[in-house]
Order: C-alpha cells, then structure tokens, then sequence
C-alpha cells in the first residue's frame, strides 16, 4: 500500500483530501503545519509528499527544500494558488515533482499522484536492482556441469514461471539463495522485488517486525512506522531462508498469508493485502520437524508445492575444478591481479577434499588464497591450510585422526563425541562465539548447536 502524506493548515482541504486518497487506496498521513510534517517524514516511509504552498512558520517552499535535502527522490507536489505561476515555477527548480493550482479537479490530482508514485517505486526498483542485475542471476549462470545440477537446471527452468511455492532444501553453504534468484529473474515477475530474510538467529518479536512491519510505538524501540519484508515484495518475490527456525506462532501466522494473502502490521489494525511468491529454504528435515512438533504440518505443504534440492559438493566432486576456475577468476578481477591462477597440484588437492562447508567455503579458501600467494599462482601451499575443506575442525597432519584415534581407544562413540566437542569448540572460537554464525560454519542449526554446547559443557561467552 503506498503513503501519502499531505500537508496544508486548512482543515477542509486536509479532511477532503485525505478522504478522497483514502478511498484510492492510499494509506494517508496528514500535517497542518510543515513542522510536523517534517517528523512524520522523518519517522515514516513515504512514497509521496502534497503539500500545500503557502502555511504559517515553515512555508511549502522551505519544507520541499528539508525534504529533498533528506530524499532527494521522494516526490513532492505542491498546492498553489491561482496567480502564484512564478512559485510553482520556482518550486519545479527546486525539485517539486509537479504543481497543482488551486482550484483543481479530482482526476488531475489522482493522476498526477499516481504518476509521482510509480516514478518513485521505479526509482527505488532500480537502485535495488542496479547491482543485480549486473551480476546476471540467472541458473544458466550457476557452475556445475554434474548431472544432478543439470537437472536441477532442468527443474528451475520449469518452475520459475509458475506461480507456486518452492521448497528449498540442501546443507549450509551449497547455494539455496543463488537457486532463489534464478526462480525469481526467470520468472514473470522479474520486474518486481526480490526480498530476502533469514530467520534463524532472530528473536521472535523482531522477526514478526521484520516480516510483517510494524506501526510506531508497537513496542518499545518502534519510534516510526516501518514495512515489513511481506509490504516491500508485493508483485514480487519472497525468499525465506532457514525457515525451518521458524517459531510456531509466527508459521501461523506465515500460513495465514500464503491463505488469504492478508496481514496486519504489528501493533496496527488496518488488513493489508499482498500478491507475493512464497521461495523458502532449510537446511533441515521438514517432514521429521512435523513429526517431532516442531513445524506445522498444513505450512510445511503450503511451502512444498514444488520441491528442488541441492546436492552437497561432495557428491558434485566433478564440478569443483569448474568452480575453482570461476572463483579464481572472480578474484583477479576483484584484487586487479588479471594474470592470478591455480596450479594443477593445487587443484588436484582441493579436488579431493570433502568440503564439509560446501560451495561457501570452497569460495572463502579460494578468495584467502588469491589474496595471501606470494605471485601470480596459487599453488598447493597456499591452499593447504589445516581447516580447507573439513569445515571448521582442524588437522595438523594427514594421520592426526588416526593419531587421535590411537589415543582413546577402540570406543567409537567416544572417538565421534571428542571429535564432535573439538568441532564445536573451533568453530564457536572462529566465530567470536557467536552462536548463530558458529552454527551455520557447522552446517547445523542454532538450537542443535546449543543442544552440544549443553552436552559437553561448553560454557557461553
């Protein structure tokens, strides 16, 4: 829903303008004077400003002025009246998207407010979009010429212009929201934005604020009205990620508008409506989630109309030379090093690791790499690190496992709970002990690694 503010001292044109906007559809907000004017702009995001020129204290000149100096974009129109041409001229300089004199006639003003409107939603569309754009999401542009891939090409050319709710699924780090860009830009609705949310790691107050926004003075900290992720992707798309982590109440919630395609803002009353695709992704079982009662099972088929999988890079061992080459070439360009690459030892040895952190952090190894060789190669010695492909625990030799192993016995659950301990220990000291970013180097969730934190007594910091 787009918001107007409009501004003008004379209480029948702020009743009769407001009422008319109202019944277009718009959400409205009204000042009688451009001081507090100023403060709803401050506070609120706005698509447009009408404001009538001439009021008492700080005049329609000087609040178009203190708008355009905190938004350049965000469109004015002004309310003269007859025999003032030279101020609306003065006004057009000064960057007033339009002017209206007084009196005018329903139609002209709607239609130069709708005008305005679309001209600001386009401009943010494009800066939104400048950047990726240029990067060309497309799934013609994922690397991998496996064949699990190639049918996942297959699949995405079939889904993405559907209308309906993708699942998916695949462990941390093996490209779930690269899969949700290619649905989106493939898709008719290509045009309209791409908002992304992940929601593990958030409280459940704040995720409810991001998804659906809320109005000023909700709860403590809402010093202004802000729209939610489900308001920013109308016409567009909607990528959840880790949905899995999602609390119960708010599913429901979730199910309400894949249902009825409605919701309210936190702390408002006003039922919004929304034209958006549901892409949600999960790194965890959905199914043994429904089981255990930990999501919804009416959710987990609302989200599951088409299911896409991505395959770990273990299982795809062929297409790591193509996406070494691409990420190598990806960093000479980024560090101006245009003769960089790898030798044949070093990609013959990072082929044949596991990549526990998968395409993440065969990209992260790739990009130390480029950035600490000693020349224009990265040879074998700048890639052999103690943690490159084992995720976050480290090896100091090729036989510590069995040197591990040989000092604890024969047990197998006391070997895979030491290993498992000193996994968690590296990659919560990694991460500063940031729970949520220890937990995804794991390729495991927040509560799992919390749950190990309580089993082998690791203390919080």
């Amino acid at each position: 829903m787009n918001t107007v503010l409009v501004v003008d001292d004379e209480p029948n044109y702020r009743l009769i303008l407001s009422e008319l906007l109202i019944e277009e559809g718009y959400e409205v907000f009204i000042a009688d004077s451009g001081e507090k004017a100023l403060k709803i702009i401050e506070d609120t995001d706005l698509d447009l400003v009408l404001t009538d020129m001439r009021m008492e204290g700080l005049d329609g000149m000087e609040l178009l002025r203190r708008v355009k100096d905190e938004n350049s974009d965000l469109p004015v129109i002004m309310i003269t009246a007859f025999g003032e041409v030279d101020k609306a001229v003065a006004a057009m300089q000064a960057g007033a998207f339009n002017y209206l004199t007084k009196p005018f006639n329903n139609e002209e003003l709607l239609v130069n407010i709708k005008k305005a409107v679309k001209h600001y939603s386009l401009l943010k569309e494009n800066y939104r979009l400048r950047d990726e754009v240029q990067s060309r999401y497309r799934f013609a542009n994922m690397i991998g010429k496996n064949k699990k891939m190639q049918q996942l090409y297959r699949l995405i050319e079939k889904i993405a212009p559907t209308p309906a709710s993708v699942l998916i699924t695949g462990e941390s780090g093996t490209g779930k929201e690269l899969v949700a860009r290619a649905i989106h830009f493939n898709s008719p609705r290509k045009q309209s934005p791409l908002i992304s949310l992940n929601c593990a790691g958030l409280p459940e107050q704040l995720l409810e604020s991001e998804l659906f926004g809320h109005e000023k003075g909700a709860f403590t900290g809402a010093t202004s009205l802000r729209k939610g992720r489900f308001e920013l992707a109308d016409t567009g798309t909607f990528f959840l990620d880790e949905v899995g982590e999602m609390p119960l109440t708010l599913q429901a919630k979730l199910l309400r508008v894949l249902q009825e395609k409605t919701f309210e803002r936190v702390g408002g009353h006003q039922t919004l409506k929304v034209d958006v695709r549901i892409v949600a992704a999960t790194n965890r079982d959905l199914r043994e989630e429904v089981g255990k009662g930990n999501f919804r099972e009416d959710l987990f088929y609302r989200l599951n109309v088409l299911h896409l999988h991505l395959p770990p890079l273990r299982e795809r061992s062929d297409d790591i030379p193509l996406l070494v080459d691409h990420f190598v070439a990806k960093y000479a360009k980024q560090l101006n090093n245009p003769y960089l690459q790898i030798t044949p030892r070093a990609l013959r040895y990072l082929s044949g690791l596991p990549w526990i952190g998968n395409i993440r952090e065969l990209e992260n190894t790739i990009e130390r790499a480029a950035i600490l060789c000693s020349d224009e190669s990265i040879d074998l010695e700048d890639v052999r690190t103690e943690e490159a492909g084992t995720g976050t625990v480290k090896l100091e030799t090729e036989g510590s496992i069995e040197h591990l192993i040989s000092g604890m016995g024969g047990r197998l659950p006391d070997i895979l709970d030491t290993i498992e301990k000193k996994m968690v220990e590296t990659a919560l000291n990694e991460a500063n002990h940031i729970q949520a970013h220890a937990a995804d180097n794991l390729g495991i969730t927040k509560s799992l690694l919390q749950y190990k934190m309580r089993k082998y007594n690791i203390q919080k910091k």
